[in-house]
C-alpha cells in the first residue's frame, strides 16, 4: 500500500499553468513498499521567511484535510537560524522526533540564476513562395515597401529570465534514510504564489510518475 502522506506532499492543485520542470528524480522503492506513514515535518529550508511560511502552510492545510498529521517548521523553531546559529544534528532531530513525526519533508533553494535570451522580431512565413503578382501590396513598390517596414524594423531584443533550483527529499525521521527525492527548475515566476503554485504542481505530477503517488483521477 503506497503511503498516503505521499499523497499530501503535491495535493496544492492549480488551475493555471506552470513554468516549473523537474529536472531529475530518485526513489526508495525498496524502502517505500508497504509502507504507510500518517505524519510529516514539513521543513522548507529558507531565509525568506513569506516564502517558507506560505509553502510550509499550503503544505500544512492540505495535509490537515486529508487527516494526516502535519507539523510546520516555522511553527516549532521560533528561533531563525543562520549559517552561524545552526543548532546541531542532535538538538535538532531531538526537536523534530518530539513532535512524533515519522517523516521529514524538506525543500530548499538550490541555486538561483539569470539567462539572457534573444526574442526574435515579428517574421511573415509562407508556405511556399510566390510574389502576389498584379494583386496586393506587390503590385507597386510603395504598396510593398509600406507593408513590410514595420517587419523589416523590428529585429527582435534581449531579456533576462530568472531561473530557480529547488531540491525536494522526503526522510524517515527514525533512520534518517532518503525515500524520495527530486530537482526542479522555475522559469520566471512572476510573484510568490504562482512560484509555489509551480512548484507543487511538477512535484504532483513526478510523484504520480515515479509511482509513489496515486492519481485520484
Amino acid at each position: 500500500m503506497k503511503s498516503k502522506l505521499l499523497l499530501v506532499i503535491g495535493l496544492v492543485m492549480v488551475a493555471c499553468g506552470s513554468n516549473t520542470k523537474i529536472t531529475g528524480a530518485w526513489t526508495n522503492k525498496e524502502k517505500l513498499e508497504n509502507k504507510s506513514f500518517s505524519s510529516v515535518f514539513i521543513a522548507v529550508l529558507s531565509s525568506n521567511t513569506a516564502a517558507k511560511t506560505l509553502l510550509e502552510d499550503q503544505l500544512g492545510y492540505e495535509a490537515q484535510q486529508a487527516g494526516i498529521k502535519a507539523i510546520k517548521s516555522h511553527n516549532t523553531f521560533r528561533t531563525t537560524f543562520t549559517k552561524e546559529s545552526k543548532p546541531s544534528k542532535e538538538e535538532l532531530l531531538s526537536v523534530i522526533r518530539g513532535t512524533n513525526s515519522e517523516t521529514i519533508f524538506t525543500v530548499v533553494l538550490k541555486d538561483q540564476q539569470s539567462e539572457t535570451r534573444y526574442v526574435p522580431g515579428t517574421t511573415n512565413y509562407a508556405m511556399g513562395y510566390a510574389p502576389l503578382g498584379y494583386y496586393g501590396y506587390y503590385g507597386s513598390f510603395w504598396g510593398y515597401y509600406n507593408n513590410i517596414y514595420p517587419y523589416a524594423y523590428d529585429p527582435g531584443y534581449y531579456t533576462t529570465d530568472k531561473v530557480y533550483y529547488l531540491e525536494s527529499n522526503l526522510y524517515d525521521a527514525n533512520t534518517e534514510e532518503l525515500l524520495w527525492s527530486a530537482q526542479s527548475k522555475t522559469y520566471n515566476p512572476s510573484d510568490l504564489d504562482s512560484f509555489v503554485e509551480g512548484y507543487t504542481r511538477a512535484i504532483i505530477k513526478e510523484l504520480i510518475n515515479d509511482g509513489v503517488l496515486k492519481s485520484k483521477k
